[in-house]
């Protein structure tokens, strides 16, 4: 890691002294007070304490470059989804699309996973795996998508409508969107972890909503899971402090009743244990200087 003095005068195009990878005026020129040579030599330390990669401006280009097909296969899906389309139709775009564009779909047999794509839809969850269940007026579903390219991973997902939705679909998916946002804007250097999971939580619950506690955000880029965990609640001041050059995804499952879940014989697909629907918004951030940057940014 790079020494330097206090004193010393670094231009704003430099590598950061603080040893990120990124460039002075992506990284620490705008950081907090108090953020001096010791307090990052720390902070850094900690990272690699918890085995967790800090990514260089390169890393990221390529990370953004991955994000952009993801979005690009989303917006493709989105234009498809009508009642009648099976959810296997969707892995066969999603899989068709990625191949094209030069890229890998990072869930296709991963730990034995059997598509290229996650479809959840209604009262699951997460990690629906796509078959001939056929999407009908008034579902949601989300669909998950992670596409490998030159390397780099990136990761998003979307909760869309199908046909009209009811008044429970509109909401649940109104409340899953806003608690990514809600997620996303705590997501600065000095905050913590605990501060992302603090904001949802607090969002979701006092919407009369529940989060689901056994999957979480992590670590992308690099490889499909990486550290840290990020889960969507927790105290606010908690955890793992944040600096530039964390990438990872904020992804929360908000269910509209109980939190409480059960795993299939599949053993993959999660679904809510009073049948209520679920639904979930995600995208890959990067730390910055004095904030973060969507890598797979939406609205």
């Amino acid at each position: 890691m790079m020494m330097y003095k206090k004193s010393v005068k670094v231009s704003r195009n430099a590598p950061c002294p603080c040893g990120s990878g990124l460039k002075y005026k992506k990284c620490c020129l705008n950081s907090p007070k108090g953020s001096g040579p010791d307090q990052l030599k720390k902070l850094y330390a900690n990272a690699k304490k918890y085995n967790i990669r800090l990514k260089q401006q390169v890393d990221i280009e390529g990370i953004r470059k991955a994000g952009c097909l993801v979005l690009d296969t989303l917006d493709l899906v989105e234009n498809e989804i009508r009642p009648g389309i099976t959810t296997d139709s969707i892995n066969t775009i999603v899989h068709e699309f990625t191949l094209k564009n030069g890229a890998i779909p990072a869930p296709l047999n991963y730990k034995g996973y059997p598509k290229s794509v996650c479809v959840s839809v209604n009262e699951v969850i997460c990690h629906g795996i796509p078959s001939e269940r056929v999407l009908k007026d008034g579902d949601i579903v989300n669909v998950d998508v992670t596409s490998i390219l030159n390397g780099y991973y990136a990761d998003a997902n979307k909760t869309f409508f199908v046909g009209s939705p009811g008044p429970d679909a509109r909401k649940i998916v109104h409340v899953a969107h806003e608690s990514l946002r809600k997620g996303m804007a705590m997501v600065k250097p000095g905050n913590t972890i605990g501060d992302i999971g603090w904001a949802i939580q607090k969002y979701a619950e006092g919407e009369g909503c529940s989060v689901v506690r056994e999957f979480v955000g992590h670590g992308v880029g690099f490889d499909f899971h990486e550290s840290p965990q990020v889960p969507h609640y927790g105290s606010r001041g908690k955890g793992i402090e944040l600096i530039p050059g964390m990438v990872f995804t904020i992804e929360p499952m908000i269910n509209l009743g109980k939190k409480e879940l059960i795993i299939l014989d599949d053993q993959w697909t999660a679904i809510t244990a009073d049948g209520s629907l679920s639904a979930q918004f995600e995208q890959t951030i990067v730390v910055t200087g004095n904030g973060y940057e969507s890598l797979t940014p939406y609205e």
